[in-house]
């Protein structure tokens, strides 16, 4: 599935569509959220995660939707299940962004 560039004018809305939700918030002067962006890529696009609703936020310009997930620091992901989260960390780490995922399969 494509990665959703998402705002705070269309979250909320996002997230009481889909059932189950990955958040990836970034800013555009955070080397390790670029770092990090091809193997969210390659995550989103899995067939494991078929069904699941991949998001992309710019913390910086976003927040009410930062605010959701208390982000405090980038690059921060968080899952969320039927518009309630679930977990959300600050990582550089695949391996723990997939152990969140597989929270809310």
């Amino acid at each position: 599935m494509a990665i959703i560039q998402s705002t705070d004018n269309d979250f909320k809305e996002l997230i009481a569509q889909s059932p189950k939700v990955v958040v990836k918030y970034y800013a555009d002067w955070c080397g390790s959220c670029k770092l990090f962006s091809p193997k969210y890529r390659r995550i989103s696009e899995a067939e494991e995660n078929k069904g699941i609703l991949f998001l992309d936020i710019n913390a910086e310009e976003n927040p009410e939707a930062r605010k959701f997930s208390s982000v405090d620091n980038l690059p921060f992901f968080a899952v969320i299940k039927e518009g309630n989260l679930i977990e959300g960390t600050a990582t550089s780490k695949e391996e723990y962004l997939n152990e969140m995922i597989n929270k809310i399969r």
